[in-house]
């Protein structure tokens, strides 16, 4: 392949150089060639394509926005546009890699001490151990800020975990488990890295979800699970940490937003160029060609928002409005864009050989994770008007 990809229609890829270019399409061909001939069978089935991890971990992208302690680096926009880049393929394995990669790393890379980060992230970015991010509860989603009823009591050199969390991508398998507690002698929530086999902690996987099958979700239960002080992150204080890093991991779920539109949009161009109705392929009507052009639209005006976005990250200038901004947008745009693709495609769209009622699928859960859209609204809100809306 040469040059950007067709439905990069502004060439932001041009803004990379030449080696981010290579490391780009090297994940682009892996995942047209080892993840798009099989996923759907993953998909259906509620599985996880363990078989093909080694060859996702030789990839070299976990811990991309990073530098240092064995993760690869590259900077923001080659982190994002590789999250976009496999999200166009399946969301599924960009949402995975968005847990270990962006979740996971990114607390011990914000909120641990030099000596975690040198501990944990090396392995993390070869992949050799995986990490999943326990902020969600039952009964706790968007007030997780005010509202965390997981425990953390220090006993001496241990903390003492007790609670629920739900939603846990990556956690039926991961290695290692970020757990966001509320410490109950000054009220503040830290942050505890919880390894497997860990006594009191136990995994149930979540079922019968109608998005994002091949995410392995867990309900998570914590009954005297005792950590040491060495693993808790040494710099997370307080809920204003946490928030760092969805700062940083909620511009990649835009990202990823922005790749499962243009996933949905590239099979429905494919699917206009092959199917034909009175006599002649339906890539031939003007009403096929509107709705290939606002899918056009919206994926272009998502990926450039997000492309600036990530030179602010770079420049040390993006704020917790920016990302929020992104996120809402792009998810929007997004579920827009994949009911366009399954209205060209009729009937057809909603068989799985398609792909397109994946993108559908898939989407909705995209839209929720890491922040609603009203949630976003009002930080974006609060920061245009200097006025907080929430309750």
């Amino acid at each position: 392949m040469t040059g950007t990809s067709d439905a990069d229609f502004y060439a932001l890829e041009l803004l990379l150089d030449d080696d981010g270019m290579q490391r780009l399409r090297r994940v682009r061909e892996f995942m047209e060639k080892s993840i798009e001939p099989v996923i759907n069978k993953y998909w259906t089935r509620e599985e996880f394509p363990h078989e093909l991890l080694p060859g996702f971990a030789r990839l070299g992208i976990a811990g991309t926005a990073y530098e240092g302690y064995g993760c690869p680096g590259g900077g923001y926009l080659l982190d994002g546009l590789i999250a976009m880049e496999i999200a166009r393929v399946d969301s599924s394995m960009a949402t995975f890699l968005g847990v270990h990669g962006g979740l996971a790393m990114g607390s011990i890379y914000l909120c641990g001490s030099a000596e975690q980060k040198q501990r944990w992230l090396p392995a993390m970015a070869r992949m050799e151990k995986i990490g999943a991010f326990g902020l969600t509860e039952p009964d706790v989603g968007s007030g997780a800020a005010r509202g965390l009823t997981t425990t953390a009591r220090r006993d001496g050199d241990e903390w003492v975990l007790d609670g629920q969390k739900k939603w846990i991508g990556n956690a039926t398998f991961a290695d290692y488990v970020i757990i966001w507690a509320r410490d109950v002698e000054d009220n503040q929530v830290k942050g505890f890295v919880v390894e497997k086999g860990t006594a009191g902690f136990a995994t149930t996987k979540m079922r019968d979800k109608i998005a994002l099958r091949v995410v392995q979700n867990a309900h998570i239960t914590m009954d005297g699970v005792r950590v040491p002080e060495a693993n808790r992150l040494q710099q997370a204080t307080s809920f204003r940490d946490t928030a760092a890093v969805l700062r940083l991991t909620r511009a990649g779920v835009a990202w990823q937003a922005t790749g499962c539109a243009r996933g949905a949009y590239e099979h429905a161009l494919a699917y206009s160029k092959k199917r034909e109705q009175f006599g002649r392929p339906i890539a031939g009507f003007q009403l096929v060609q509107d709705l290939l052009v606002r899918m056009l639209a919206n994926v272009t005006a998502s990926a450039c928002l997000c492309a600036r976005l990530s030179q602010l990250q770079e420049q040390g200038q993006a704020a917790d409005e920016h990302s929020a901004l992104a996120k809402a947008f792009c998810t929007v745009r997004m579920r827009e864009t994949v009911g366009y693709a399954r209205e060209l495609l009729g009937g057809n769209g909603i068989l799985l050989e398609n792909h397109v009622g994946r993108f559908v699928a898939d989407a909705e859960a995209i839209y929720s994770y890491e922040g609603t859209r009203e949630m976003n609204t009002l930080i974006v809100g609060r920061a245009i008007t200097g006025t907080g809306a929430f309750v």
